[in-house]
């Protein structure tokens, strides 16, 4: 076995010396998975995304993850969306691929997406800061994460000193004073200035449309309905068709480089999502988040971060309950208000039951071994968290 894997590492690498002198490129392709299931444009429009991102970009390869196509791309081919997410999981974790590209994927709490749009007014690039997931439950803590996250994207993509804003959601004053305390302490932040004729750093619509910063920060929620505005106001909302799609899974300690486009994504959006995994991949997005995080923490990040928070409050009723053997969590439950995210993973518990919160492309779930996964639901409606609908007497 050994031997046959040498002689294929060995292959590859004749294969890859042959194609550089060909072609006068050398060093190593950057590798982009691309999962194909799941897709309401069907599978053959990921396809064709990816063939027209390999078009665009000549040191990219593309390794499909889903049924088997007539493509000459690389295919790891699987039978269902349960497997496909597992095979992508593993390339990562191997070192098999260097990004990937998906449709959905529960990311844990403390992760958000950072996406990457191109303006009406002016047609520049802007990355917002957040699209998918939560940094945080409470809503100033996420903000102010969200600024780091968007940084980190935006360098990641070869932006040396991003400028950034705070788009006038409710608490961006509070944000922006941290953010600023966060630069005083030694992190520079670049704040943009509002093409409003009063500026600063807090924007307003004109500045999104016009891209006036480099990041814009929100909350997620609004993150994601601008984002589907900006890919999709030329079509109707029908097919996103513009932009590089709802961009990596960003956190303190996560360090798999996933990227989120829609359901509804069309053709150039897979396409622009491939090219920004590619670019996070080209300039190592895992060292500029190390390194960025590194350099917030020294400046007073968590305490910063911390402080933010309404209450320190803990919750009595978590110190009570035995800790529940960890299991595999592959089911999930959504329909829970992401206030009572926390509180519902702590009822599950209390009822025996393993749990992790996490957040999908359509808000909050919480994720339970399949085997628990009735249980968990019945739990879930008896401590009101979820309403289960009753059958007719």
């Amino acid at each position: 076995m050994a031997e046959k894997s040498m002689n294929k590492i060995i292959g590859e690498a004749f294969l890859d010396i042959a194609e550089s002198i060909e072609t006068g490129r050398f060093g190593r392709k950057i590798r982009i998975g691309l999962t194909t299931l799941g897709s309401e444009k069907g599978s053959s429009n990921m396809i064709e995304g990816a063939l027209l991102a390999l078009n665009k970009v000549s040191d990219l390869e593309v390794v499909l993850i889903g049924e088997e196509n007539n493509s000459d791309i690389e295919t790891v081919i699987v039978e269902n969306e349960e497997e496909m997410y597992l095979a992508m999981e593993k390339l990562l974790d191997d070192g098999d691929i260097d990004a990937c590209v998906t449709l959905h994927y529960n990311f844990p709490i403390g992760v958000s997406t950072v996406g990457k749009v191109i303006t009406p007014g002016m047609g520049r690039e802007l990355f917002i800061a957040t699209t998918t997931g939560t940094s945080a439950i409470d809503r100033s803590q996420s903000l102010f994460a969200n600024a780091l996250f968007g940084i980190i994207a935006a360098k990641a993509c070869g932006i040396k000193n991003p400028s950034v804003g705070i788009l006038n959601v409710d608490n961006a004053k509070n944000v922006e004073r941290a953010l600023k305390k966060l630069d005083e302490n030694g992190y520079p932040i670049n704040f943009g200035e509002s093409i409003r004729s009063d500026g600063g750093s807090i924007m307003r619509g004109n500045d999104l449309l016009s891209g006036s910063v480099d990041v814009m920060v929100t909350d997620t929620l609004t993150g994601n309905i601008l984002m589907k505005v900006f890919s999709s106001y030329t079509t109707g909302g029908s097919y996103e068709s513009l932009g590089y799609g709802y961009g990596p899974g960003i956190g303190i300690d996560y360090n798999r480089n996933i990227l989120i486009v829609s359901r509804a994504s069309g053709v150039p959006v897979i396409a622009g999502a491939l090219q920004y995994a590619y670019e996070l991949s080209k300039h190592n997005l895992d060292n500029v988040r190390a390194f960025e995080i590194k350099n917030a923490m020294n400046a007073g990040y968590q305490e910063i971060f911390n402080s933010l928070k309404k209450t320190d409050q803990q919750t009595s009723v978590q110190e009570t309950i035995k800790e529940v053997p960890k299991e595999i969590v592959t089911a999930s439950i959504s329909g829970i208000d992401i206030m009572e995210l926390e509180d519902a993973v702590i009822a599950l518990k209390s009822c025996g039951i393993y749990a992790e919160s996490g957040m999908g492309c359509t808000g909050a779930v919480i994720m339970v071994n399949e085997s628990n996964l009735e249980k968990a639901l019945e739990c879930l409606g008896d401590k009101e968290f979820i309403a289960i609908e009753k059958s007719p007497c």
